[in-house]
């Protein structure tokens, strides 16, 4: 009778907190951990009147997940790392974020300092916080991700404006969003603007002398010479439009969200991968 090696262990399921528990991004990240077999769902943070310490899946209607609701960002996260027994590269929970431009610097920070990945999908972040969190994340030899757009589609048009930006001189960007999304322009659109700024070239060099009879209409301004436009309208979700210019031709490259449900194969990706990392990164494009 010959013996046989038993099977290596199941690796054990990814703790997954999520922020913003039940917003609508929020919403969708619970359901696609919950889908998820390398995922398991230990804490959810809302700061929503009403429903601290209710089961979030009654709440949302998924039936009882035994994990409740919390306005408690720090306690949160601390009962999540300490529950955790491996730490380290590939080890710890991991904290998904989609809250709001005003605290997600700070739930960042905090989330490095309790040894938790931090997962950021919130946009509104500036470079110097960026550099910061960068800077954090180093001295912790942790990491974590800040996402604007975790949509695949959304990673190759940028890669194509990019590309594009060699060969035309003119391009403006214009992003579209429902009206309950707090910043603008979003943080796609910069981060998009910023691709194509890596050439180091201006562009929309001034063929006239321009004047606005009202203030704003022809977008921002960066200093590159790129314009950025929002659009802000019930019955959008998220969309965006580069337009390039050349005599006789245009070239518009374009990527339209329907459904949030498009955000989360890149969510569960940034989720499995982000505790191998060695600091933060910025972009679903470093990922891939």
């Amino acid at each position: 009778m010959t013996a046989t090696s038993p099977s290596p262990a199941e690796p054990a399921p990814i703790p997954v907190v999520v922020a913003g528990a039940l917003g609508r991004m929020g919403v969708e990240v619970i359901k696609a951990v919950l889908a998820a077999p390398d995922c398991t769902l230990v804490g959810a943070i809302d700061t929503t009147p009403g429903h601290e310490g209710e089961d979030v899946g009654l709440v949302l209607g998924l039936g009882e997940l035994e994990v409740a609701l919390s306005a408690d960002f720090e306690g949160t996260l601390c009962q999540a790392s300490q529950a955790v027994r491996q730490a380290g590269p590939g080890g710890g929970a991991v904290l998904v974020d989609f809250t709001h431009p005003s605290v997600v610097f700070e739930h960042c920070r905090g989330a490095f300092a309790y040894g938790v990945h931090p997962v950021i999908g919130t946009t509104g972040l500036r470079p110097d916080q960026l550099a910061n969190l960068a800077t954090f994340a180093d001295k912790a030899s942790m990491g974590g991700a800040v996402v604007p757009n975790f949509c695949v589609g959304m990673v190759l048009l940028q890669q194509a404006a990019a590309a594009a930006a060699r060969f035309y001189d003119y391009a403006e960007l214009t992003e579209l969003h429902h009206n309950r999304k707090a910043d603008a322009p979003s943080g796609t659109c910069l981060k998009t603007a910023e691709l194509m700024e890596e050439l180091g070239k201006p562009f929309n060099p001034s063929q006239v002398e321009e004047h606005e009879s009202l203030v704003g209409c022809r977008g921002g301004l960066r200093d590159s010479g790129l314009r950025l436009h929002s659009v802000r309208l019930p019955g959008l979700v998220a969309h965006q439009e580069v337009m390039f210019g050349s005599p006789g031709e245009t070239y518009t490259l374009r990527h339209d969200t329907i459904d949030r449900s498009a955000y989360m194969p890149g969510v569960l990706l940034t989720v499995r991968k982000v505790r191998s990392l060695g600091g933060l990164v910025y972009g679903l494009e470093r990922l891939l």
